[in-house]
């Protein structure tokens, strides 16, 4: 929780002010700790003192502009506005936690990849361009997270469950929409330098393959683990899928009987 000192100062706030209303909106960011809506935060204000709309928004510029130069900045994602670190400080801040950030599996990242970039999509067509079944353990985990949700069922025998990303996953990846997804193309040209971390001198044979072993029987013990680029997994992952329809709008002209259950989160 946080808290709230005393005002020094008798100076009225004057919420016509970009100015002052800009910082109002800095303390509501700060206090809350998570994204919030206009809409959210025009709920704040009672109605005789709510600002007109474009002195919200020019207050949002400025609370904007504020932030350069600054550790912090300013971010709107899928769920709305957030004050966040500034990824160039996220090696340092991150020490500030003794727990180690969670690594994935190749089959994880590829199963989240192909749902991010070929929603809504099933669990089958999944299969059908990895070329090897998708662990339980794997959906289980993305749903955990809420990274992904079922959108509906494809209307053909058994009807399955057709998979799509969440606001969730869009907010810890820093994106406002599924638009801002790169593109294939680009990311295969944008391959990071690998990162070394001085923990993670190389592990003698033995001690790795028990490592492995054990994570096996977390995300799917029947997939060997593999070192990868996420460029390499990318090209192969646009090759495979080639010819694979599971697009919207190819989904609404194929199956227009099928049903869509609506789990009560928007997905921008």
């Amino acid at each position: 929780m946080c808290g709230c000192a005393p005002s020094l100062s008798k100076k009225p706030m004057n919420l016509n002010d970009p100015r002052d209303l800009a910082s109002l909106i800095e303390a509501f960011l700060l206090a809350s700790g998570k994204p919030q809506t206009l809409e959210r935060l025009y709920e704040l204000f009672e109605e005789a003192e709510r600002p007109e709309p474009k002195v919200f928004k020019k207050a949002l510029e400025v609370l904007g502009k504020s932030c350069a130069g600054r550790a912090f900045e300013l971010k709107e994602v899928a769920s709305g506005y957030r004050l966040q670190i500034r990824e160039d400080f996220a090696p340092w801040v991150g020490r500030l936690w003794e727990e180690r950030p969670q690594r994935y599996s190749r089959a994880l990242l590829e199963t989240m990849a192909l749902i991010a970039y070929r929603q809504p999509i099933t669990r089958g067509e999944i299969e059908d361009v990895r070329g090897v079944a998708v662990n339980s353990n794997i959906i289980k985990t993305l749903m955990e997270r809420e990274w992904i949700r079922v959108v509906g069922h494809r209307e053909v025998p058994g009807r399955p469950a057709m998979f799509a990303t969440t606001k969730a996953f869009l907010d810890h990846f820093n994106l406002k929409s599924l638009e801002e997804l790169p593109a294939l193309a680009e990311l295969r040209e944008m391959e990071p330098e690998p990162l070394l971390d001085p923990d993670d001198a190389p592990v003698p044979a033995h001690l790795q393959a028990l490592a492995d072993a054990s994570l096996g029987e977390e995300e799917g013990g029947e997939e060997p683990k593999e070192e990868t680029s996420f460029r390499s997994l990318l090209v192969e992952l646009d090759a495979m899928e080639e010819g694979l329809k599971t697009d919207f709008d190819d989904l609404r002209e194929e199956e227009p009987e099928a049903s869509v259950e609506d789990e009560g989160k928007l997905q921008p």
